[in-house]
């Protein structure tokens, strides 16, 4: 990799991270971390404004964006491929978010590459969601989003049936099934959820906030998935 190729990709890698050690920048690019170092600072002196020092972690100063970028052929295809396998699994609002951003991106390609992402051999012809779960993962979505509490009518493996006040974490996808991670305020800690086991589910006014050891992170780390 070209030293210019490195220094984009450095800048791209900060700026998607909250904050990036020269370990991960060193690993991603297949460098030494001595390597990335001099290049941070070859970057600062040309005025791009990172924040933070060697044995801490670099991010970037907020406000600092690039000009638009151009796609290659392979990674419009990639972008394609994504797109198509996700959006029967997903919810109907953002699959359509997601084939309107695409729609975007193939408009402003290349004639080449355009050509060879749209006409990419790659499909996915199983079936997708049921229009109920579609709908329980957008609420899902929307509810862990805007930090609002659930109420919950739900159904487990063995046909009990419970109702809880959940804090919505985050949705996870397994293949065919969906489950949610939630900090349930009737058990006082983390439980995960089947989406079509939902039975009833009512978003409420009520807002939460984040609260050390109830966090999606925390839950993480409790699983050993950290």
């Amino acid at each position: 990799m070209r030293r210019a190729d490195r220094l984009f990709q450095i800048v791209q890698l900060i700026r998607g991270r909250r904050l990036s050690t020269a370990d991960f920048l060193s690993t991603r690019l297949e460098v030494s971390p001595r390597t990335i170092y001099r290049d941070i600072a070859a970057l600062q002196q040309q005025g791009v404004p990172i924040d933070g020092e060697a044995g801490v972690g670099y991010r970037m100063r907020a406000g600092f964006d690039l000009p638009p970028l151009m796609f290659s052929k392979e990674e419009a295809q990639a972008l394609v491929a994504v797109v198509r396998l996700a959006q029967p699994q997903i919810d109907t609002e953002l699959a359509q978010q997601a084939d309107e951003a695409l729609s975007k991106i193939l408009a402003v390609l290349p004639g080449v590459a355009r050509a060879a992402a749209e006409s990419l051999a790659l499909y996915a012809p199983l079936q997708g969601l049921d229009p109920l779960t579609r709908e329980r993962l957008g609420q899902l979505r929307l509810a862990t989003e805007s930090r609002r509490k659930l109420r919950v009518q739900y159904q487990d493996q063995k046909g009990s049936a419970s109702e809880r006040v959940l804090r919505p974490l985050g949705c996870f996808f397994w293949g065919p099934v969906w489950t949610f991670a939630a900090w349930c305020e009737k058990r006082e800690d983390f439980r995960n959820f089947r989406v079509d086991r939902i039975q009833q589910l009512e978003v409420l006014n009520e807002r939460f906030r984040d609260e050390p050891g109830k966090t999606l992170a925390d839950m993480r780390r409790q699983e050993g998935l950290d």
